[in-house]
Formats: C-alpha cells, structure tokens, sequence
C-alpha cells in the first residue's frame, strides 16, 4: 500500500488493508469449499446466500479450530430465508459446523454465580460445557439433549450474531440404529415449532421448519468420495460409539454397517481406574484427556506412561474389533473420522500410507449440513 499511496494518512491505510485481507480470506474459504457447493459458486441460485461470521461478536464460542482441527472458517447455508443448521449429537462433545461443546449439564433454580455458557429455558437455568453425559443407547429418551441441541444452535447463530431465525435442523444417529430411531429422533428435535430462550444472556427465537437426519460418520467423507476408489473402510470413533462402514468404489455398503460401544469414552474410565489402582490417586479428566488428545501433558513420566500404555491398548483394542469386520490393510484402505482419529495419531502402529485421519472434529456436522442443503435444494 505504500507503494502505491506514499502519502497517505496511516489510519486510512490500516483500514484499507483490514478490508484487503478480509476480502482475501473470504475468497480462500470459497476455493477451500467449492466442493461442497459443487461447484456452484458463480451460478447459484438467487435464492440461496451464506453468511460470513462477524468478528465483533462478543458471546465466546469455542472454535472448531481449538481443538484438534485443521479447518477454513465454514459459511452457515441459507436457502430461501431458512437458515440450515447441523448439530452433531455426541456422547462427549455437541458439535455444530463452527463450534465444539462438552455434553455436561447441570440444572439450577437460580441464576448460577459464575457466568459462561449458561441456557435460560422454561425458568430454569442450565451450565454447560462441564464434564461429558453417560452413554444413552436412544438419545429421544434423555431431555437434555433437547436443551443441548438449542445452545448449539444458539452457539452457531452468535457466530454470525443472529439472534432471530428460521431453522431447518440436520443431525444423525449411529449407522444401524438411524432406520428404527430416526421418526422418534425428528419428533423429539422438532417437539416445539417455535422457542424462545436465553443463551449467555442473549435472547434466542426460533421457528423450527424442518430436520433431516443421516446416519453418523459418513457425511464428513461424503465431499472426498472422489478418493474411494476400491475397498475402503470408514471407522467413526465417537466418545460412546464406533460406527463401521465399508465403503466400495464411492458407494457405501448398507448391508456392511456396524456400531460398536467402544468409544473414546472407554479408554477414559479406563486410564482413571489405572491411575487410580497404580498410584491410589484420582486424577482430573481434563488431564487424561489432554494426554489423549496431543499424546502429552504436564504431569510426571510415571503418570504419562501409566495412561499412554492404556491409550496404546485401547487403539490396538479398535484395530481388533475392525479385524473382527474383516478389515485387512493390505487389500483396504482405512479412514478415521471422530475425536477417536487423535488416539489412532498419538497412540496407533499402522502404515500411514493405508490410513487416513480426518482431523477435524466438526467434519461430520459440516457434513450433515451439506447434504441438508442439496436436499432441499432439489426439492425446490
């Protein structure tokens, strides 16, 4: 800029150059994800838009990118006035396509002392984000995950400071359950038409107008089925599931799907109890699951060598049940998507040229969120 303005005033020459690279980073996402638009990017429709996040938003959301992702900031889909937003319902984490929350919640019958991520709904306040819930075998069944499902959305809104919308939900289930719970899952998720509700001291007002569903895990490969040529297997390692699905010449096998109770979530109590019967000690989950996460953490070698050896047990345990399916990595090739793809990196012994991790926890949502909008695109 300066060689081109020597003699400007420096204010107007910062301002200029914010609104480059702003104008530079909203072209880069759309080169990053031309192929979830199909290549529409210059004839699309009149009627769908995307909206970029606003930077000057104040509610703190905990970014895709924080955890362990490598992801472009992700547009939110509209499509006639009729904003598509995906939640990923997990065991340990809610995860729509910009932001990641643990499942923890507890009730209050009053405003709680500290503020942060707290939901005012029907009278009652709510704390989320501390600790992760149980595994429930049919999510319908559990209240919370409604509450859970309406500070995702309000979480996703705030990214781009909405506060009023119509919405259409995308979401999932594991692999062989979708076809028996799916009709259940949409009448719980879509049990109120319209709500109002505090989130961060932020007033929120939805109109609920649709909800598709798909079977978990498959969506956040969908956009990279150009690369499934052959055998290939999907492994989808949530906090309670594994969900397993071969996937031949681009086409998935529905007849060849399995979910597996063997989730991340079990090599956790597993390292606690460890530590527990080696060393007579509780230690925090935050802990292990740092270690889990990047492999390391700052405590002592003892410590870090008891819960890696019960990390490295678990992934051979993974590689056992995929065995168990007739996975072999010299006729297949393997891919891992979930928060279990950070174990297989840390902990796992495999030829890296046979595996692929996907690393972005918030695939599966941006997923969902993608397959929604063709669908109701073709719908017209």
């Amino acid at each position: 800029f300066y060689l081109y303005f020597p003699f400007s005033h420096p204010l107007l020459l910062n301002i200029l150059l914010k609104n480059y690279m702003l104008f530079y980073s909203s072209c880069k996402v759309m080169f990053y994800n031309k192929n979830l638009l199909h290549s529409e990017i210059v004839t699309v429709p009149s009627d769908f838009r995307m909206l970029i996040s606003q930077q000057s938003s104040t509610t703190p959301v905990r970014p895709a990118e924080s955890i362990n992702t490598k992801t472009e900031v992700f547009f939110m889909r509209e499509l006639r006035n009729t904003k598509i937003i995906a939640v990923d319902h997990g065991y340990g984490n809610m995860k729509t396509a910009n932001t990641v929350t643990p499942t923890g919640i507890k009730a209050y019958e009053t405003e709680p002392i500290f503020t942060g991520n707290i939901l005012e709904y029907n009278g009652i306040y709510y704390r989320i984000g501390e600790g992760h819930k149980e595994f429930i075998p049919d999510k319908a069944m559990d209240e919370e995950y409604y509450l859970l499902t309406l500070m995702a959305i309000a979480r996703e809104l705030n990214v781009f400071s909405i506060r009023e919308a119509d919405v259409h939900l995308a979401a999932g289930l594991p692999l062989t359950w979708i076809r028996n719970q799916r009709e259940a899952f949409r009448s719980y998720l879509l049990q109120n038409p319209e709500v109002h509700y505090r989130f961060n001291g932020k007033e929120y007002h939805l109109r609920f107008v649709g909800c598709s569903l798909y079977p978990q895990g498959y969506p956040a490969i969908v956009n990279h089925l150009g690369n499934f040529k052959g055998t290939n297997l999907l492994a989808d390692i949530g906090n309670g599931t594994m969900n397993i699905l071969y996937i031949n010449n681009k086409k998935a096998q529905e007849s060849r799907c399995w979910t597996e109770k063997l989730g991340v979530n079990q090599c956790m109590i597993a390292a606690k109890n460890a530590v527990l019967d080696k060393f007579g000690v509780k230690i925090e989950e935050s802990t292990v699951e740092q270690i889990l996460r990047f492999g390391t953490a700052d405590i002592s070698a003892p410590y870090l060598d008891c819960i890696s050896s019960i990390a490295r047990q678990y992934v051979a345990e993974l590689f056992s049940t995929l065995r168990k399916y007739e996975y072999n990595p010299d006729l297949m090739r393997l891919y891992v998507v979930g928060g279990g793809g950070c174990l297989f990196r840390n902990f796992g012994t495999y030829d890296k040229s046979r595996v692929t991790i996907i690393d972005d926890i918030c695939a599966t949502a941006k997923g969902y969120e993608s397959l929604a909008y063709m669908s109701l695109k073709r719908r017209g």
